[in-house]
């Protein structure tokens, strides 16, 4: 009998990115079966990688196993090239880049590697944004609700 697992896709975005003023998002949705959960939460003055960085973060956090293999969902580059590629290597600089410089968002990513090893068994995956994959783009709309409540609370 093949295990089963939690299937999570999650998405951040930011309106305004560069502005001072801008309302950012993020959204989740965790799937295990025919069992779906969907998260959302915003922020304002933030970064669009900011809310992704959260949205994984708050999927992982809102698990109550370990035992189960999980599997995300991603089209943030950034997050998942941050998980499978460049964190051994900030890790191992004391949370520097190759560069040298101290890595942007360091207590989310190190908040994230910290929840991402209390799974016995976790993959991050690339997917393509905006593609019609319907979890994703549940998880972009999301997001985007949550930025939708920040904006109406201005």
């Amino acid at each position: 009998m093949e295990m089963s697992e939690i299937i999570i896709y999650c998405d951040g975005g930011c309106r305004g990115n560069q502005d001072d003023h801008n309302v950012g998002g993020w959204g989740a949705i965790l799937k295990y079966g025919d069992h779906v959960k969907e998260l959302r939460g915003g922020l304002r003055n933030t970064t669009n990688n900011v809310m992704e960085l959260t949205a994984a973060i708050r999927a992982l956090e809102s698990l109550k196993t370990r035992q189960i293999p999980v599997s995300f969902y991603i089209d943030s580059a950034y997050v998942v090239n941050g998980m499978n590629s460049w964190i051994s290597g900030w890790i191992k600089k004391g949370w520097k880049t190759a560069g040298g410089k101290a890595v942007k968002n360091k207590e989310l990513w190190m908040r994230l590697n910290e929840l991402a090893q209390m799974q016995e068994k976790i993959a991050f995956n690339k997917v393509k944004g905006h593609h019609g994959v319907e979890y994703n783009e549940r998880a972009d709309q999301l997001a985007n609700l949550a930025m939708d409540d920040l904006e109406k609370d201005n």
